[in-house]
């Protein structure tokens, strides 16, 4: 769940770049938002071991979609990247859980 979470982020980080290229002609405020939503996405994707990281991810879906209203094609790429984040919850969870229960069964037969 860790490493699909963090993928998401990560290349989030890089969307916000180019968000930032296609803001640069708008305010410095747009500019100084696409950097602090940047760069925390970078350290969230290193505290997801941790709930208060996924919680943190998750209101960084909402401010990446938000940045909208300075790049208008950032609605649909925070849509976009938004959707991948509940996937790789969900794709997460199922695969811990069929990963916990392989564990067990090779724990019992040993």
């Amino acid at each position: 769940m860790r490493i699909l979470g963090s993928s998401v982020l990560g290349m989030e980080f890089f969307i916000m770049g180019f968000g930032m290229l296609l803001a640069k002609d708008n305010n410095g405020a747009a500019i100084g938002i696409g950097w602090a939503i940047a760069i925390l996405a970078i350290l969230t994707a290193g505290s997801l071991k941790k709930k208060f990281g996924w919680i943190l991810g998750s209101l960084l879906q909402i401010a990446i979609i938000a940045y909208g209203y300075f790049v208008t094609p950032m609605y649909f790429m925070g849509a976009l990247f938004a959707i991948l984040w509940i996937s790789a919850i969900v794709v997460g969870r199922k695969g811990e859980a069929i990963r916990a229960q392989l564990l067990r069964e090779a724990g019992k037969k040993s």
